[in-house]
């Protein structure tokens, strides 16, 4: 496992950008991250177009922290390209039939896995499969960090909280601290621009009655003793500002 993963997800469907289609990929993979104690890097949610997949999936590759779940595109018509340009951005090589995925979607299909189901199993080398529990149409991985699975909700949210349980299933080594402070966010800039580079922020302002304003302020660090030490920093400023918190 990846000690302090990147994570990135890619939608991948014209039919969401169109209008036809609502994701719910996003939200669900969102939750999934939360309640782990992980955090979104990039979410991608883009058109069938290979070129331009195929350089999303160049981008997610180059940083060595990455851990991406691609949606959508492994099926068999003309228009699922992402096996090929997975196989093509991830190994450098054209897709290879598997034969434990040729096996499963014989065994569900009988003759109709030919001549087009059957394309499925032509995924890149060195993939390991990915459960379905719904109709045992498997998705793949790459290294334990790169999953790609269908883009129909029912089958691709039940295989990612399986993988999420297997691979990912809680980061315990990141710590918080959540607070909001009564004021604009203008009035804390000074605070926030003093903070550890060790930590991340992340404030966000909001409107209360008779336009009052507050700013909610997380703050996360891999090192516990530093996050303490500069969540204290930044109430003790704010008590010395006399700007209320809780």
């Amino acid at each position: 496992m990846i000690k302090n993963p990147a994570f990135y997800s890619v939608i991948i469907g014209t039919e969401l950008l169109n209008g036809r289609r609502e994701d719910s990929h996003f939200s669900f993979f969102n939750q999934e991250l939360v309640k782990r104690g992980w955090e979104h890097k990039v979410n991608f949610v883009i058109k069938d177009d290979p070129d331009f997949l195929k350089e999303v999936f160049k981008l997610v590759k180059s940083d060595p922290n990455s851990v991406m779940f691609s949606f959508g595109g492994i099926g068999s018509t003309p228009d699922d390209f992402t096996r090929e340009i997975a196989s093509v951005a991830f190994t450098f090589e054209y897709p290879v039939r598997h034969k434990e995925a040729e096996k499963i979607i014989i065994e569900r299909l009988g003759d109709k896995a030919y001549p087009h189901p059957i394309k499925m199993a032509d995924i890149p080398r060195n993939s390991k499969l990915i459960f379905n529990p719904i109709n045992k149409m498997p998705g793949f991985q790459l290294e334990n960090r790169f999953f790609f699975v269908p883009g129909f909700p029912e089958m691709a949210h039940p295989m990612i909280t399986n993988v999420m349980n297997e691979f990912y299933p809680k980061n315990s080594e990141k710590f918080s601290c959540f607070f909001t402070a009564y004021a604009s966010e203008a009035r804390l800039i000074d605070i926030m621009e003093a903070l550890s580079d060790k930590v991340e922020l992340s404030c966000l302002p909001s409107f209360g009655k008779d336009d009052k304003r507050s700013a909610e302020i997380y703050l996360s660090s891999f090192d516990r003793e530093i996050l303490e030490e500069q969540c204290e920093f930044f109430k003790g400023k704010l008590k010395e500002m006399e700007i209320t918190y809780r």
